[in-house]
């Protein structure tokens, strides 16, 4: 091992002990102390790359148990979290449009539309998102419909996670979607479940919202970000292809060989209409979202479409499953613990005393960064989106303004990180994009977005809330 290698193997212990002994600020327990050691450490793993994020997790899960900082049940009650099984079961569910070749059908369909080139396909991604979000109050349940569809049109354009040059092209489709996913929760009051809670929190400060103001006042911002999303991906992850002008020649003739669909196509499509159905209809039926997943799952296995042998492959779920669980409890102990309510409120105090539009600036970037702590977007509503609003407008923010900024980067922030959001687990874990990529891209395209919506919204919100 070189000298370069083992110092960064052992940065994160450092980073760990170092915090772990550091005096414990007041109105901190030392359990809540101790657990943002950890929790940091396990993060600055992946982002100096000292060790893979499932190796970085179990590293985490085994220490905060051992060393008495939470309980078993705390650090491990990820694994019976919903949306961490929605996640899982999605992602296998979606082998199933691939194996039984209603994939492959889909993507020749898409690429005979759009296949002129590698950007058209990427805005066939973004635009259906944008399309169908409002029906969908879960970015998890989006991300399994995308999903499939992303991994087939990838695959059947020859794109494979294994080829280091191949892989270009689906790991531009992969994130284009991942992102998409994001901004699109911007958009609509009603594609996200976290939309809903920050609107009855920022009711507290008497700003009232609705489904028509909140339209209102995404749709310039939202809507150019949206369309930016698949060019600036291109310009930071070339995919390799560019034009593809005999691709939608080739694909409209090998639909034509396919001829009708199969049994395992017809059954496939049939079991994920009705997944698709449930999903949109979950809260007005009152019906679990994961019990849908795992429906779906158990009428494909009964039908064959899916066999346990086809599960035993699937190693990469298993480990996604594995440090989201863990990353997933460990940023809810820590909101529990009082650790990211006092961070929070904490930072945000300190900019009493500045001029209003710094302040709203200021309190802005600092939402979206503290990101890079949470795995889940609505556990940081709960914990800061209430402080900050209120700081905001005890410093002379007006309230719609600051309201508004703070509702939309509660959704486009969550491609910060792959964990930023479980939506964003089933693309991170198709092997088309390293950590590292994923972390410099989200960085980058969070930052794009975070620009859209302070340079262009706030006017526009401004404007549209006097």
């Amino acid at each position: 091992m070189t000298p370069g290698l083992l110092l960064k193997r052992a940065a994160p212990f450092l980073i760990a002990i170092t915090i772990w002994f550091w005096p414990i600020p007041a109105g901190l327990t030392a359990n809540a102390w101790h657990l943002f050691a950890i929790f940091v450490a396990a993060i600055a793993c992946v982002l100096i790359g000292s060790f893979p994020l499932l190796t970085a997790a179990m590293i985490a899960a085994g220490t905060v148990v051992l060393s008495g900082t939470i309980t078993p049940v705390q650090a491990f009650s990820g694994f019976a979290n919903t949306s961490v099984l929605l996640v899982v079961v999605a992602f296998i569910v979606a082998q199933a449009v691939v194996k039984s070749g209603l994939g492959k059908r889909i993507s020749l369909f898409m690429v005979s539309l759009f296949g002129g080139s590698s950007l058209g396909l990427a805005y066939s991604i973004v635009l259906t998102d944008a399309v169908i979000a409002p029906a969908f109050p879960s970015n998890t349940a989006r991300g399994g419909v995308l999903f499939p569809i992303v991994l087939s049109v990838a695959k059947g354009a020859g794109s494979e996670p294994e080829d280091p040059e191949k892989r270009k092209l689906g790991g531009y489709l992969m994130f284009c979607g991942m992102a998409s996913l994001a901004v699109s929760s911007a958009l609509w009051l009603t594609a996200t479940s976290g939309n809903p809670i920050a609107v009855q929190i920022a009711q507290k400060s008497g700003v009232e919202i609705g489904f028509g103001s909140w339209i209102l006042a995404s749709c310039v911002p939202a809507l150019i970000a949206i369309f930016m999303l698949p060019l600036l991906v291109l310009k930071l992850f070339p995919p390799g292809v560019g034009k593809t002008p005999e691709a939608p020649k080739a694909a409209r003739a090998e639909l034509a060989v396919m001829g009708r669909m199969s049994r395992d196509e017809r059954i496939t499509a049939l079991v994920f209409a009705l997944m698709v159905a449930g999903w949109v209809l979950a809260d007005r039926l009152k019906i679990n979202t994961t019990s849908v997943a795992f429906m779906g799952f158990g009428v494909l296995l009964v039908a064959g479409v899916i066999t346990l042998e086809d599960i035993s492959k699937q190693g990469d779920t298993l480990a996604t499953f594995l440090w989201l669980a863990v990353l997933f409890a460990l940023s809810g102990q820590l909101n529990e613990l009082g650790f990211m309510g006092y961070a929070g409120e904490r930072l945000a105090n300190q900019l009493h005393g500045m001029s209003w539009p710094a302040l709203y600036v200021t309190l802005t970037l600092l939402y979206v960064a503290i990101h890079y702590m949470f795995v889940s977007q609505t556990s940081q509503i709960l914990a800061l989106f209430g402080v900050f609003l209120d700081v905001g407008v005890r410093g002379g923010v007006p309230a719609p303004l600051m309201a508004f900024a703070l509702l939309f980067a509660s959704s486009y922030f969550s491609v910060i990180t792959p964990q930023g959001g479980s939506q964003n687990i089933i693309f991170a874990a198709s092997g088309y994009l390293t950590q590292r990529e994923l972390y410099k891209l989200g960085f980058l395209v969070t930052l794009a977005f975070t620009a859209v919506f302070l340079v262009i919204g706030t006017p526009w919100v401004y404007f549209v809330t006097r």
